[in-house]
């Protein structure tokens, strides 16, 4: 049996992640797809049944640091900031499925876009429930505790 990929080591060691049911789907090269089904425990208005803003949140965040994580080389990551965009309300009783995509990374800083669809907007192409942008931090997988960074190497 093949070791998880570092991004689901994430994933399964994050709290949040496992109690609102979230399953990664795909992940490769910079990009992850993530889906987190309906369930009423997360409703955020009773009256409707739509599930709450901050449900969609954490799946878009943990989208977001997966696809940090499946850029080739990153280590260890963090979310320094992310700025979601709320279009609509999902569709009660519908899946929500995140896809983000690591679209760039300096030395430590990488950045993510996200778009989160419930079930039916994804298969008519519609309007997304959410979008997202951030900024993550990035940590190469080379650096080892104890080893030099190039600061100190420079003798600062």
């Amino acid at each position: 049996m093949s070791e998880p990929n570092p991004a689901q080591r994430f994933i399964e060691a994050i709290p949040h992640a496992k109690a609102l049911g979230m399953t990664l789907e795909t992940i490769g090269d910079g990009k992850a797809v993530m889906s987190m089904p309906y369930d009423a425990r997360f409703i955020g208005d009773p009256v409707t049944g739509v599930i709450s803003g901050g449900a969609v949140s954490a799946l878009m965040d943990t989208c977001c640091g997966a696809a940090v994580l499946a850029k080739p080389g990153a280590g260890a990551t963090a979310t320094l900031d992310l700025r979601i965009e709320y279009m609509r309300a999902a569709r009660p009783g519908e899946r929500i499925i995140a896809r983000a995509e690591c679209f760039h990374a300096t030395r430590t800083v990488a950045f993510v876009r996200a778009v989160a669809h419930d079930e039916s907007s994804l298969a008519e192409d519609g309007l997304p429930v959410a979008s997202a942008t951030g900024a993550f931090t990035l940590d190469a997988q080379s650096k080892k505790p104890g080893s030099k960074t190039p600061k100190a190497e420079a003798g600062a």
